[in-house]
């Protein structure tokens, strides 16, 4: 946010970006990153909910990667345009200001998804939304959490494997959606 000192930005820990929000330390954004393995053919594309400050949307599109990034905070969806817009990565991410709780299924199927906010459990309707053979990666719980690695198999078989221990706020959703 505003004011907050550049020498921050360069350390492996959370930092606050403002509404009660914080960007993840890089290391966990690489691993998950490296958790969705990616298809090498280009370009890939990867819903990511919760796009926060665009740390991670701006890694993803630098990688080659189409993005389709959603966030519930309007004005944090609005400062990533800018800082994305700013490094020049705005063609290669859709940045929607929505519920993505449940993912966002009028872009799917996706070649990966990354959640950078933690459910209690695992939403159903997000690994209907990959490709076959591809990841989620999502932390889920509430205060005991972990990484959860979901492939999708055969379209309508999922396979979870519980990977690291995390601690991320909580994946919010709108009044009133199921």
């Amino acid at each position: 946010p505003p004011g907050t000192p550049l020498e921050i930005s360069y350390g492996d820990y959370p930092v606050p970006i403002g509404l009660g929000q914080t960007v993840s330390q890089p290391y966990i954004v690489a691993y998950m990153i490296d958790l969705l393995d990616l298809p090498e053919e280009s370009p890939a594309r990867v819903l990511e909910v919760g796009t926060g400050s665009g740390y991670e949307t701006a890694i993803l599109a630098r990688m080659g990667v189409r993005v389709v990034s959603v966030e519930i905070l309007p004005e944090l969806s609005a400062r990533a345009l800018r800082a994305l817009s700013g490094l020049g990565l705005e063609e290669r991410v859709a940045l929607i200001a929505a519920d993505g709780y449940n993912g966002w299924s009028p872009a799917a199927p996706y070649d990966g998804i990354v959640v950078s906010a933690a459910p209690p459990g695992l939403p159903p309707e997000l690994p209907r939304q990959l490709r076959d053979g591809r990841r989620l990666v999502i932390p889920v719980g509430s205060w005991h959490q972990e990484i959860l690695v979901v492939t999708m198999v055969d379209g309508d078989h999922i396979e979870v494997r519980r990977d690291l221990p995390v601690r991320f706020v909580p994946l919010t959703k709108s009044r009133g959606a199921p």
